[in-house]
């Protein structure tokens, strides 16, 4: 019922605070403090007096009502409402409160935060200006100090300046001052020399005279003793006939027996030569040599006792190229069996393809003797080339069992006689090399490599009957080239069982793939120099144990190697082409 008389029961209204009923030196209650939405909360709790009056009244009414008590029981049912209401209202009012106090504490929170970050921001700033002043400042002083180093420097260099150009102009005078005086020494002494001829010039000629009068009386004997002698030897010898005979017969069997001796010892050495030596160009040679038989007795059995193998043991080439060498070797071994007559081969290509390789195995698969000689060799010989070359073709006519020629590197002598940078005694060599050449032969094959072959002479080119393209080997043949190599430098040692060499497990076969994709351009040279080179990584490992990463270490170590190669090549190339094109030209 209180809801009807104006006011609300004082346990629902807010409790003020000690603070709110109390005041401090005249200063306001605490209800100021409230906020606008408490305050206006706050007016519906205020006592109404006009309301309480009306109430009354409406009581008067209702107990003089016949339904006054129906009335007062809908009014409580009434009040029990508003009040659930008021309850639901004040909850709803407290949770948005709470609401409201969780909101600011996140606004000053995230006000907080912004304040920190923006602390921190202004520190981060503060710190890189200060940095960058510290920088500055250090730069200056190095600045600072480099200055005065330089002038400090500079002012040495003036001293040392000032010094030397001292001492120089010191030594100047003292040289000036020794001239002088030697120049005064002599004087005097051409002076005093002088005057000691003018008082001895009658004492010098007359030595002189006399000295040429016993010169002539001397030789006049002379001439007279030896005009007698020889005077009466030709006359005992021409009064007597019989030992004008002796003399001259003398002599001609002393003149003979020079020529004679001095002839059968050059036809002797020759044939020595030919038959048991080897020539000064031949470098290296398969036929039989007394002296190198006493070197190495046991290299020559194992060469004359070892059976003829495949042309292509031991090379890997591309498919069609070894396809076109293996007939030539077939045709080579059937010429040298039914006694026809060798054709002149040409092998060109990058170096480190296998021509060499090749030529050894195609002379004992044909069951011929081979000779490798170098087309360097030729040039510093001089006048001496033609007649070395000459000694090689007579040696090889020689051969019992026909000889394989190779010159490796051919184009160093066989070059366009036309061309500048060819020597007269260069020239002279290749027309001796031509003359030999111009025919078939049945004792001995040629065999010429070279890496330019554009460079030979169109005669050359003539004499040639059969010219074969070595390339460089493609994935395929690499692979194979890794393998074979692995196995013979890794495998094979380890197999062996020695100290320092063993081999940690990995997958060889996918090594070798792999190492051969990053060799691309690589020669078969240069993939057995990458062989060694992991004998060498074993040798040098504490352990004595080759891993994987070793060996694809030297792999990229290799194929580095290879490209820094090939950049050399192309700057060689450049500039053999600018020095072309200004024709200086160097023999």
């Amino acid at each position: 019922m209180s809801w009807l008389f104006g006011y609300k029961s004082q346990s629902n209204l807010p409790t003020p605070s000690q603070e709110d009923t109390n005041t401090s030196n005249g200063q306001p209650t605490g209800d100021q403090n409230w906020t606008k939405a408490e305050k206006k909360a706050m007016e519906a709790y205020r006592f109404d007096s006009s309301a309480l009056e009306r109430a009354a009244a409406a009581a008067k009414e209702l107990e003089r009502s016949k339904n006054a008590k129906e009335a007062l029981e809908l009014s409580k049912l009434q009040e029990q409402t508003r009040q659930a209401e008021f309850l639901s209202k004040a909850k709803e009012y407290e949770a948005a409160m709470e609401q409201a106090k969780v909101e600011q504490k996140r606004i000053d929170h995230e006000e907080r935060r912004k304040t920190l970050a923006e602390e921190t921001k202004q520190q981060a700033q503060r710190a890189q200006y200060q940095d960058q002043l510290a920088r500055k400042r250090y730069e200056d002083q190095l600045i600072q100090q480099q200055r005065s180093q330089d002038e400090n420097l500079k002012r040495q260099e003036e001293s040392v300046a000032k010094q030397e150009a001292m001492r120089r102009a010191t030594l100047e005078h003292e040289m000036e001052l020794r001239e002088k005086n030697k120049m005064k020494l002599l004087e005097a002494e051409y002076r005093a020399k002088a005057k000691v001829d003018r008082e001895n010039r009658d004492i010098t000629l007359e030595q002189i005279r006399l000295k040429a009068q016993e010169s002539r009386i001397t030789l006049l004997e002379g001439i007279k003793t030896a005009g007698s002698v020889v005077g009466a030897g030709a006359q005992a010898m021409l009064t007597d006939w019989q030992k004008v005979v002796t003399a001259a017969g003398g002599l001609s069997l002393l003149a003979l027996g020079i020529y004679s001796a001095k002839g059968a010892t050059g036809v002797t050495a020759r044939y020595i030569e030919a038959r048991i030596g080897k020539p000064s160009l031949v470098n290296e040679t398969s036929r039989f040599s007394l002296l190198e038989a006493v070197r190495h007795p046991i290299k020559i059995y194992k060469r004359y006792t070892s059976k003829p193998t495949d042309a292509l043991q031991g090379v890997v080439l591309k498919p069609k190229l070894e396809e076109r060498l293996r007939d030539v070797a077939i045709a080579t071994k059937n010429t040298k069996r039914n006694h026809g007559y060798f054709r002149n081969v040409l092998m060109y290509g990058p170096p480190g393809t296998g021509k060499t390789m090749f030529v050894k195995r195609l002379a004992q698969h044909s069951g011929m003797d081979y000779a490798i000689m170098t087309g360097g060799d030729v040039g510093p010989m001089g006048r001496d080339a033609v007649t070395a070359i000459h000694k090689v073709f007579d040696w090889a006519q020689t051969s019992r069992k026909g000889l394989l020629l190779f010159i490796d590197e051919a184009d160093a002598f066989l070059r366009k006689r036309s061309s500048e940078r060819i020597s007269e005694d260069m020239r002279s060599a290749l027309n001796a090399f031509l003359y030999r050449t111009g025919e078939q032969n049945p004792k001995f094959m040629l065999v010429l490599a070279s890496n330019t072959p554009e460079q030979f002479d169109y005669a050359i080119n003539d004499r040639l009957d059969e010219m074969v393209e070595f390339t460089l080997p493609g994935q395929e043949e690499r692979e194979r080239l890794m393998r074979l190599y692995f196995d013979k430098f890794v495998l094979q040692p380890a197999a062996e069982g020695r100290k320092r060499f063993k081999v940690e497990q990995w997958d060889y076969s996918a090594c070798c793939t792999k190492m051969a994709k990053m060799c691309e351009g690589m020669s078969g040279r240069e993939i057995s120099k990458l062989g060694v080179s992991w004998q060498a990584a074993v040798y040098a490992s504490e352990d004595g144990v080759l891993t994987e990463k070793m060996v694809l270490d030297r792999c990229e170590a290799a194929v580095s190697q290879h490209k820094q190669k090939m950049a050399w090549l192309s700057e060689q190339e450049k500039q053999d082409h600018k020095t072309i094109s200004g024709k200086t030209f160097v023999l």
